[in-house]
């Protein structure tokens, strides 16, 4: 496909940005998401984690975590060559939120992921989405030695709406992490699609 420029000459296409964020509790793998999908050197604002996180964040089912991200993680990912999505983690501490609102301008739609060992850690995620109406999936990452649920029973514990998808995931190969973008986008558009059929014919 190609377009016109202002001289009437035709030249390739531009590719459509989308913004993703990707979101959910500490210690899930939000970093190792974007770091496994990303088709350029990943963006990363990790600090180490030093005594003074003593009491304040939560290492309970995460205890070999050292590391933790500040600001966020940037990646991109290209779908062909109309489209590219531009993925932005966010902090996973609730005293990084106020990052939140600048992140999520422009958003298209979110990833939370959920881990089975902290799984009321994905609702302050989940409850942000959902009062902001930004369309989002859920992928449960599959940790090692985690008890393994089917997803309605995590359907039903996060109490998402039955639209909401619901995907097991592994945020360390590109392949699952590739899926979870695309079953995200295949959400949004379902949903846009249903806006325009709800809405009255003008005539």
């Amino acid at each position: 496909m190609d377009y016109e420029n202002s001289d009437g000459e035709a030249g390739p296409v531009l590719p459509t940005a989308i913004k993703v964020l990707v979101a959910g509790g500490f210690g899930v793998g939000k970093t190792t998401l974007v770091g496994s999908v990303s088709e350029t050197q990943p963006l990363r604002t990790e600090e180490v984690l030093t005594e003074r996180g003593v009491g304040v964040d939560d290492l309970s089912g995460v205890e070999g975590k050292h590391t933790t991200t500040v600001a966020m993680d940037f990646g991109r990912i290209s779908f062909g060559e109309d489209l590219v999505l531009y993925l932005f983690g966010t902090p996973g501490q609730d005293r990084f939120w106020f990052v939140w609102d600048e992140l999520a301008l422009g958003a298209l739609g979110a990833v939370v992921l959920a881990d089975t060992r902290r799984l009321a850690d994905s609702f302050p995620s989940i409850d942000y989405f959902e009062r902001n109406r930004v369309p989002f999936i859920v992928a449960v990452n599959c940790f090692e030695g985690a008890r393994q649920y089917s997803l309605d029973d995590v359907q039903l514990a996060l109490n998402l709406d039955p639209e909401v998808p619901v995907m097991l995931c592994d945020a360390r190969d590109r392949e699952s992490s590739k899926e979870v973008l695309i079953a995200l986008l295949q959400h949004v558009m379902r949903g846009r699609g249903t806006r325009r059929e709800s809405q009255p014919a003008r005539s």
